[in-house]
């Protein structure tokens, strides 16, 4: 068999032998996204390599395989919580496009689940299923962007060994594709998903980001380099409100008394200050660049969030705040 087909195979297996209650055809169809005839091969394959699989009919007389499990975990050692809180990253994960990611958190999940005594997995199993259907996952509206497994692969791959990656990126203004050399240093996900790098030969030393999006081909190059060792993920993220990069800012905010309760309840910024007034309202302090991603969420303040500083992002929320307005009115 294929490499691909073999691994879908003894992902199945996994799949049976975590499962308390065994998998039908049905099952076999939805998880691994297969027709009824492609799903009966791969339950075949199963039952010729694993001679352990057992048969058994459900109450709706369809017929179930399952894979005795033979644990070494013990109930205790890993709650319904916990379990439930692995499936949830995952739809997680699936909800947001990264499809990757929520495979290998999947792949774990399998494991763990294989991995524990059989009276263990009955006794957690209502209590996740409970938690599951009480722990919905909405999923988010409108368009979300599309992450090429093979890409992600590639430049994952490239961090990993320390080399430079030749990427074919295509500009969000011309739609134009050029090449570059970038050094890869990770990835931020959010309503949109991003590669951070350093070009040596257009910005070096500078760490800039890169839609994931437009990127339309990448490959690792032979050449190396080093990280820069003062260079940090987090440091980097943290001079945004949001994703856009620019110079950070001093931002001050002021909630008014009737807003107060709620703006407590917010982290607008890792490194914020909150300071109660003695009329009631809240000053927000913190300081961080993306003026524009701000201006969009004071407007949904309304008229309860008061912008003190920097005068720029005043002007850009009365310009906002007017625009949208004039937007809004009937014609």
């Amino acid at each position: 068999m294929r490499y691909g087909i073999a691994d879908r195979v003894l992902q199945l297996a996994l799949d049976m032998q975590a499962s308390h209650q065994g998998l039908t055809l049905s099952d076999i169809e939805q998880r691994f996204n297969v027709g009824r005839r492609t799903a009966q091969r791969m339950r075949d394959a199963v039952l010729r390599l694993h001679p352990h699989v057992v048969e058994q009919i459900d109450e709706e007389r369809r017929p179930r395989w399952r894979i005795p499990s033979v644990g070494t975990i013990a109930r205790g050692q890993f709650t319904a919580d916990e379990i439930a809180d692995l499936e949830a990253a995952i739809r997680v994960l699936r909800r947001d496009n990264q499809k990757q990611r929520a495979e290998a958190v999947a792949g774990i999940l399998r494991k763990l689940k294989a991995s524990l005594k059989p009276e263990a997995a009955r006794q957690l199993e209502p209590d996740i299923e409970v938690l599951l259907e009480a722990e919905g996952l909405a999923m988010r509206p409108g368009p979300r962007p599309l992450i090429r497994a093979e890409i992600l692969d590639t430049i994952r791959l490239a961090i990993k060994q320390g080399r430079e990656i030749y990427l074919s990126y295509r500009s969000r203004s011309t739609r134009h594709a050029t090449g570059r050399a970038l050094q890869p240093y990770g990835f931020l996900f959010g309503n949109r998903h991003y590669l951070v790098g350093m070009s040596p030969d257009r910005h070096p030393g500078e760490s800039r980001l890169f839609t994931l999006a437009s990127i339309q081909s990448v490959r690792i190059a032979e050449r190396t380099f080093r990280r820069d060792p003062t260079f940090s993920l987090q440091r980097f993220a943290e001079r945004a409100f949001g994703v856009f990069q620019e110079q950070p800012r001093d931002i001050v905010w002021r909630f008014k008394p009737e807003a107060a309760p709620a703006a407590r309840d917010f982290l607008f910024h890792p490194s914020q200050t909150l300071e109660e007034q003695s009329d009631g309202s809240l000053i927000a302090r913190f300081r961080a660049g993306g003026l524009v991603e701000m201006a969009w969420h004071v407007y949904t303040w309304g008229g309860d969030l008061e912008v003190l500083a920097p005068d720029e992002l005043k002007k850009l929320c009365s310009q906002r705040y007017v625009h949208i307005e004039q937007k809004r009115r009937p014609v």
